[in-house]
């Protein structure tokens, strides 16, 4: 069975940093592309980061420089680190995962996700 679960996620002040991370079972994270959503209410989910088997990864615009995606293959996880946090960086984060080599910015294109951690910044 694959499980997908985010921890890390808490209330933190605006310009403060979190680290999130997506531990799975079920299926190997090295072999797969794995990428961060986010949805705040009354949002659709958006695209954060993502990592590719071969270690590159992709950012949003918006989080390009403030955020960084990494994986330990050992401990079958990725990670976020996000520093300079604003408020508008409040959402549901998620991890996901999809078959294949190739990431995607599209959350219909991932065929596993979490259950979701709450980040909020406040101003």
């Amino acid at each position: 069975q694959v499980q997908l679960e985010e921890y890390g996620g808490g209330l933190v002040q605006a310009g403060g940093s979190l680290r999130l991370s997506c531990q799975g079972s079920g299926l190997t994270f090295g072999n797969l592309p794995i990428a961060w959503f986010r949805q705040a209410p009354g949002n659709e989910r958006e695209f954060v980061a993502a990592i590719r088997s071969d270690e590159s990864t992709n950012y949003s615009d918006d989080m390009r420089g403030r955020f960084t995606i990494s994986r330990d293959i050992v401990r079958n996880a990725v990670y976020l680190q996000m520093y300079g946090l604003k408020p508008e960086d409040t959402a549901v984060y998620y991890c996901a995962a999809r078959y294949g080599d190739l990431w995607s910015t599209k959350w219909f294109e991932y065929d596993y996700w979490g259950q979701g951690t709450q980040v909020t910044v406040s101003s």
